[in-house]
């Protein structure tokens, strides 16, 4: 067995009614909070609540879409100008990693650009990030739990990560009553992220023992609650079971890596106008039969076609699934879930080469289980359209 190292958020709170409990986790161990926030959970004006019924003095910085290397300067500065000593991030993974990052750059000063992952200098961090709590208001990115905050360069048409051990949050609090009131189409897009974040780690060559554990248990939570969640947002069961999808997604990935999926997602994420979520729903079952179909031709017996025909067991229910049974389940969930294609955003074949360039570059394409050819990505990329 090769070596591993594993680590997560300092601390994780789950369960129905757990945001309730902010107030008390913050007494004393803030003298001026900064709240980053998106602007439609319903959570919002209860997080503010609680601050003021514990008499916390905080400051809010809002985040209009997805964040970039601006948005992060920008946050930074808003924390220093107002002398805040923790960060409390409260909405989705866009949300999540502008917090994260703030929380590290604050304490880390010079240009974002110098510790930027592919477009920057990539220098590790060498102070402690300011303490950050992660409130998920979506299950999908499991970013509570994960090391790196995703930033778009909007100049390099790219989403890059800023990455350090230093950045899991002190405290992740996951509260599927929090996601209840998802429209649908985000409850699918980001459902579907948290199942790539559970498939990609379990068969990246950096998969160890610890992060498949804990993909088999978040692929099972996410097969069996996702469909449901989708089609009646009340169902706490399924919540909860996507909630947990999502959190051992973020484990896992922190730990072991992902694949081709995200290796696209960041090239198009910075060309397109699209969420990630969308994107890695569109694209999971392509690359899913891409590298099957690679595996099959150039490395039989690989381990991880075994791995493929473990999830397809998994997600069907069937013990004699075949992993292309498992690319056929994926495919029609994405169906179920009306997923757009990637034309519906925008992308047509001339942003095919430079978005194929931009994945053989991409961090998180390192972990795929197989080296794609360029023609292999171009045709994942076509069928998507």
């Amino acid at each position: 067995m090769s070596s591993f190292e594993f680590a997560t958020a300092n601390r994780v709170m789950f369960g129905a009614g757990k945001m309730n409990e902010l107030g008390s986790q913050l007494k004393g161990r803030t003298k001026r909070l900064l709240l980053v926030r998106g602007n439609s959970s319903d959570a919002i004006p209860r997080v503010r609540e609680m601050l003021s019924a514990q008499e916390i003095p905080f400051d809010e910085f809002a985040l209009h879409g997805e964040p970039t290397v601006d948005t992060a300067s920008e946050g930074v500065s808003f924390a220093l100008k107002h002398g805040c000593d923790m960060v409390v991030g409260l909405g989705g993974g866009s949300v999540l990693d502008a917090g994260k990052a703030i929380s590290a750059l604050a304490t880390n000063r010079g240009d974002v650009f110098d510790y930027l992952e592919v477009i920057g200098k990539g220098q590790p961090l060498m102070n402690v990030p300011l303490p950050f709590i992660a409130i998920p208001t979506t299950a999908g990115t499991g970013t509570e739990v994960t090391r790196n905050a995703v930033l778009g360069s909007p100049t390099h048409g790219v989403k890059v990560s800023l990455r350090s051990p230093m950045m899991l949050p002190s405290l992740a609090i996951v509260d599927p009553e929090l996601t209840y009131s998802l429209p649908p189409a985000i409850t699918a897009s980001s459902g579907l992220d948290a199942l790539t974040q559970l498939i990609e780690p379990f068969v990246s060559v950096k998969a160890n023992p610890m992060t498949d554990a804990i993909c088999r248990e978040g692929i099972r939570y996410a097969a069996k609650s996702l469909r449901r969640a989708y089609h009646d947002g009340a169902d706490a069961s399924a919540r909860e079971g996507m909630a947990l999808a999502s959190l051992f997604g973020g484990m896992a990935l922190a730990n072991a890596a992902l694949g081709a999926v995200h290796g696209f997602a960041g090239p198009l994420g910075g060309m397109l106008n699209a969420p990630h979520g969308a994107i890695c729903a569109k694209l999971l079952p392509l690359v899913m039969e891409a590298n099957l179909k690679a595996l099959e031709s150039r490395h039989a017996g690989h381990v991880a076609i075994g791995k493929y025909i473990e999830i397809a067991k998994i997600m069907t229910g069937d013990k004699s699934a075949s992993a292309q049974d498992g690319v056929e389940w994926v495919s029609g969930l994405v169906s179920e879930l009306n997923i757009p294609s990637l034309s519906a955003h925008g992308m047509t074949e001339v942003h095919i080469p430079e978005t194929v360039q931009k994945t053989l570059n991409a961090s998180s394409y390192k972990g795929n289980p197989i080296a794609l050819n360029e023609l292999e990505l171009t045709e994942i990329l076509k069928n998507a359209l």
